[in-house]
């Protein structure tokens, strides 16, 4: 029975998955933890993207330089590549080739140089990792420690409680990210299950004192829609990229016919029909898309590139202020055009697809659980290859899962990657 399918996991891990588990402690605990000082953050992203400091400086080069010395001494070890891993690196290098027509090349340039060398550090050393080194729970390690940091480093700003994170919506993401490790960890018996439960005490009471209406929403209806996935996949034989699709194409003729969006759903959670001011901020950034529709206006050379930038000249009163367009679609069409855009889809898309073939059932659920968690909470945040956010780490953690487990142990040579196979009716593949 394919429910019943496990795998044999370890917590010794092997050096390269110490490599890629360091990347992530970066991202989710370390950076953070160590910027929570300064008095003048925003958010975690802008610190990152606007004015590099030391930790930026020095971590992200060393680990990139380790990463490159493993992948040079391995390299027959990483000579196939599943499709939506292709299908990240198309999307990442056309983000690169922007760089020629960005609006401001030079910081451009230094920010996707800055991604690469992030991105690197997490895929190469985790695809040379052996399969038996429990990636997943080290990633819940991380989250576990930064969610204990939280507690007794947090601290209250004026719109709510923060922890060691530079807001409460940061803290928000991270603590319903937390929760959703916490639920896999509950699924295994003695200590994991008692560790996870604690967590998911702690990281319920982080989603409490910050006040995130959203996080708190999808971080229970992000497993609980990972289920109907699971379930919808068995009845049909489909992959969950289908079932997603599926249910945007239901979503959206259910509003049309009834007249009924996400204005109405702000309407219910936030008495405020336009998202919190988001709303205003998207049709802003529509007028700007509609002058570079096709290739945009370069990586993250829109908001946060000087007093110039069109982010502060043509938008009207407090927009010029914002960070990002609050919506990670909205800002992949204005840094990369609907070409990047496209490429984005397709490696969502692709990454579901291939998820299907994880066979322990566990282990699917959660990463699918994670993968709906970040690609909803897109839209109404920028995540999406974006600086060192968390959220993104993590999905790319994903991705990288899905092919160690879809496909033979790195140390061997795959003369080809599995292709999808759809559940039987009893659960057989």
């Amino acid at each position: 029975m394919r429910e019943h399918a496990t795998e044999s996991y370890s917590l010794a891990f092997d050096k390269y998955a110490l490599v890629t588990l360091f990347a992530c402690a970066y991202a989710a605990v370390i950076g953070p933890f160590l910027l929570s000082g300064d008095p003048t953050p925003s958010t975690a992203t802008d610190i990152q993207n606007a004015s590099p400091n030391l930790v930026v400086r020095i971590f992200i080069p060393a680990i990139a330089t380790v990463t490159v010395v493993m992948a040079v001494r391995n390299r027959d070890r990483l000579r196939r590549w599943p499709v939506h891993l292709l299908c990240l690196f198309a999307y990442v290098a056309f983000a690169g080739a922007s760089i020629v027509w960005a609006f401001r090349p030079e910081a451009s340039f230094v920010r996707f140089a800055q991604q690469v060398m992030l991105l690197s550090s997490i895929v190469l050393p985790a695809m040379l990792a052996s399969r038996t080194s429990d990636l997943m729970r080290g990633v819940f390690l991380c989250f576990a420690a930064g969610s204990v940091l939280n507690v007794v480093f947090g601290y209250q700003t004026p719109i709510g409680y923060a922890g060691y994170l530079p807001g409460k919506n940061a803290l928000g993401q991270f603590s319903g990210m937390a929760l959703l490790f916490a639920f896999h960890e509950t699924l295994y018996p003695g200590s994991r299950r008692l560790f996870g439960i604690a967590i998911a005490g702690i990281s319920v009471l982080l989603l409490m004192w910050s006040d995130s209406k959203t996080a708190f929403a999808l971080a229970f209806f992000s497993p609980l829609l990972a289920g109907l996935v699971f379930a919808f996949t068995r009845v049909t034989r489909a992959s969950p990229a289908i079932a997603l699709v599926a249910a945007l194409i239901f979503y959206a003729s259910l509003a049309s016919f009834y007249d009924f969006g996400m204005n109405n759903v702000s309407e219910v959670l936030y008495n405020d029909p336009t998202l919190t001011g988001r709303t205003h901020i998207w049709h802003f950034a529509f007028s700007e898309i509609a002058q570079r529709p096709v290739f945009g206006w370069g990586y993250q050379s829109f908001w946060l590139v000087g007093s110039d930038a069109p982010s502060v000249v043509e938008a009207p009163g407090w927009i010029a202020n914002m960070p990002n367009a609050h919506n990670g679609y909205y800002d992949t069409i204005l840094e990369l055009g609907y070409v990047g855009l496209g490429l984005l889809i397709l490696f969502i898309l692709t990454t579901l697809h291939r998820l299907a073939g994880v066979v322990d059932f566990r282990r699917m659920w959660l990463l699918l659980s994670i993968a709906l968690y970040v690609i909803m909470y897109n839209c109404l945040e920028t995540i999406w290859m974006h600086g060192s956010e968390p959220l993104w780490v993590v999905f790319v953690i994903v991705a990288v899962e899905v092919a160690r487990h879809t496909q033979p142990d790195s140390a061997e040579f795959p003369s080809q990657a599995p292709s999808f196979v759809p559940a039987g009716p009893h659960g057989s593949s």
